[in-house]
């Protein structure tokens, strides 16, 4: 099984655990980026997969197991799926990244400290994100309760059912763990087995691929006749890549003369397919791809192709750097915002894997003008998620439809 079949989302407040408990199931830690490590917080999109194993004799959530091998039995335990965990940034600042994600996801994971109140700021944002997404599969882990007493787990976990109570969420189901000491975690693997399930896709539809990553792999030094061209990472949403595929890549490469930004629209071949570590001849929709090409890796390097649309050339709608939208703003909002919009107002704006900066050039009540500092490759119909600052604060303040 070399392909994982469902991307899961981990969301919640900043240093609540959500690296720490991807890396108790996985054994991979998401945060790999020297910023990142030195910061202690998620700032890039991570990921890792996960294949779910289970006991054939144990009853569950005994049966699921972290291991080959049963701890509770010795028997071999069987892999019955992979999950690629997709790990977004929980700071504030950072939001703009974790409601990108939320586009590649089918279900999530909300993590929240049992040692803090809840709910924190992050918490709410990101879970009006997966609301606005419309994300309907949800598992919640209540972390860290090996760091209070079992009255204060308990009153938590009332607090956690409170905060869900008016939200699409209210029955989720919430498992206490401790990422640090691996406890709980085959009742955690249960819940999101049972409520997460691998949804329906349609590989027949065109391939369309938003870039979540991209790399340039090779070593300082390796001979030019040794290179190998850019990778890009991401989810494929439908239909099927192939190796030897010719392939779109828009918005593209950037070119700044004369301190003016462009893009061109990229055409390249795949010549490789990975995914968890493994090769491939052919990838699906589910999980998370890297997909090796014949660009040039300085086009690749440090996440410059982030935000891209990779489909077969021809079939994308072409890059727009001007939109007309209707902004509609979320029905519960965490701040008072001004409800109308100033001119050159600058917004936040997040399709796919891709934010930019919109500025409103005109505005008559909700339909908005925007010149974006980045072209997006959007259609009519197409909604993007909107940010506004707020109180000194970037804040989700809704939706925005293209017309």
């Amino acid at each position: 099984m070399a392909q994982a079949e469902v991307n899961i989302m981990t969301a919640g407040h900043v240093d609540h655990g959500k690296t720490t408990l991807v890396a108790a199931l996985t054994g991979k830690w998401t945060s790999v980026h020297s910023e990142e490590l030195k910061r202690g917080i998620t700032i890039r999109l991570g990921y890792a997969d996960f294949s779910v194993k289970k006991c054939p004799k144990c009853a569950s959530p005994k049966c699921y197991c972290l291991e080959d091998t049963c701890k509770t039995c010795g028997s071999q335990a069987q892999e019955v799926r992979k999950i690629s965990f997709v790990d977004a940034p929980g700071h504030e600042t950072l939001l703009a990244t974790a409601i990108a994600a939320s586009s590649i996801i089918d279900g999530a994971l909300l993590v929240i400290a049992a040692n803090e109140k809840c709910p924190q700021p992050q918490t709410m944002e990101h879970l009006m994100v997966l609301e606005a997404a419309k994300v309907k599969k949800l598992v919640v882990a209540q972390n860290k309760v090996d760091l209070v007493t079992r009255e204060q787990a308990i009153a938590h976990y009332k607090q956690i059912k409170e905060f869900l109570r008016d939200t699409p969420y209210a029955n989720a189901e919430i498992v206490p763990t401790a990422a640090n000491s691996k406890l709980n975690l085959d009742a955690l693997v249960d819940a999101i087995e049972r409520n997460i399930p691998t949804p329906k896709r349609d590989p027949s539809k065109e391939p369309l691929m938003y870039a979540a990553r991209s790399f340039d792999i090779n070593k300082p030094g390796t001979p030019t006749a040794k290179l190998a061209g850019g990778v890009i990472g991401g989810a494929i949403l439908q239909g099927t890549l192939r190796i030897g595929d010719e392939i779109e890549i828009l918005p593209g490469a950037l070119h700044v003369k004369k301190e003016k930004e462009t893009y061109s629209p990229l055409h390249t071949r795949i010549v490789s397919l990975n995914a968890g570590g493994e090769e491939l001849k052919e990838a699906h929709p589910g999980g998370l791809v890297g997909i090796g090409t014949e660009l040039d890796p300085a086009l690749t390097h440090a996440d410059a192709l982030v935000g891209s649309f990779i489909a077969k050339p021809g079939t994308l709608p072409p890059s727009r750097g001007e939109l007309t939208v209707e902004a509609q703003p979320l029905e519960r909002r965490l701040e008072k915002v001004v409800e109308d919009f100033g001119a050159n107002e600058p917004l936040v704006l997040g399709i796919g894997t891709a934010t930019t900066v919109g500025f409103v050039s005109a505005h008559k009540k909700n339909k908005l003008e925007l010149l974006l500092k980045k072209p997006l490759s959007v259609k009519a119909g197409d909604v993007l998620a909107v940010m506004r600052r707020t109180q000194n604060r970037w804040h989700l303040y809704g939706t925005a439809k293209v017309i």
